[in-house]
C-alpha cells in the first residue's frame, strides 16, 4: 500500500450469516426497539463483542489450569471493569452472557435508566447533542460502555437539560410495582383503626 493511502477501516461486527431468519428478525426488531439502537449495526457490534469473549472463555477451559490463570484473570477482570460481570465470577459466567449484557453498560441505557431521559430516543438525543458527561468529561456517543465505577459518575455536562419526567419501566418491575401497591392498600385499612384508637383514646381521657 502506497503511503498516505486511506487505509479501509476493518469492519467492527460480523453480520448473520443468514440473511432471511423470520425468528431472529422478530428478535433483532425487538432489541433495536427496547435499547434505542439507531440500526441494527449496533446490535451486531454487541453480538461480535459478546461472541468474542465466549470464545476466549472456551479456548481458556481447554487449556490446563496452570497455563490458563493469568489469562482467565485478564478476561473477568475485563468484563468486571465495564460492569458486565460482578462478584466472584467465573469462566462458565462468560460462557453464558447474552448481547444485552453489553448494551445495559451503553450510556444511552443507563441515562435512560437513571431517570435522566423519559425515553431511550431522548437519551440518546441528550448524549449527541453535549448535554451528559461521564466523571465531568463530555460523552457525546450513545454507544460509550460505561465502567463500573463511572456509573455513579453520570450527569449533565453543563446546565441541567430541564424536561417533564415521567417515569417509565426501567424504574420499576412488576414485582416492585405490586409492592408498592400492596403498601398502599394496607396503608389505606389502616387509616381507619387509627382513628378509632385516636377516638377511644380521647374518651378516656
Amino acid at each position: 500500500m502506497i503511503m498516505g493511502d486511506p487505509r479501509k477501516k476493518r469492519k467492527q461486527y460480523e453480520k448473520p450469516r443468514k440473511a432471511f431468519q423470520k425468528e431472529r428478525i422478530e428478535k433483532e426488531r425487538e432489541m433495536k426497539k427496547v435499547y434505542g439502537l439507531k440500526n441494527k449495526k449496533e446490535l451486531y457490534r454487541a453480538e461480535t463483542i459478546v461472541r468474542t469473549k465466549r470464545g476466549t472463555a472456551r479456548k481458556l477451559l481447554a487449556l490446563s489450569l496452570e497455563n490458563r490463570l493469568r489469562r482467565e484473570k485478564e478476561l473477568l477482570d475485563s468484563l468486571k471493569k465495564v460492569g458486565i460481570l460482578t462478584g466472584s465470577p467465573t469462566l462458565d459466567d462468560v460462557l453464558v452472557l447474552t448481547p444485552e449484557a453489553l448494551l445495559e453498560r451503553r450510556l444511552q441505557t443507563l441515562v435512560w435508566r437513571k431517570g435522566m431521559a423519559n425515553t431511550l430516543k431522548q437519551s440518546r438525543q441528550f448524549i449527541v447533542h453535549g448535554h451528559i458527561a461521564v466523571n465531568g468529561k463530555k460523552i457525546d456517543r450513545p454507544s460509550y460502555i460505561v465502567e463500573a465505577d463511572e456509573e455513579s459518575k453520570i450527569s449533565w455536562y453543563g446546565d441541567e437539560v430541564m424536561f417533564e419526567q415521567k417515569k417509565h419501566a426501567a424504574k420499576k418491575g412488576p414485582k416492585a410495582a405490586e409492592k408498592e401497591n400492596e403498601l398502599k392498600k394496607q396503608f389505606e385499612e389502616a387509616k381507619p383503626t387509627e382513628a378509632k384508637a385516636d377516638a377511644n383514646a380521647e374518651a378516656k381521657e
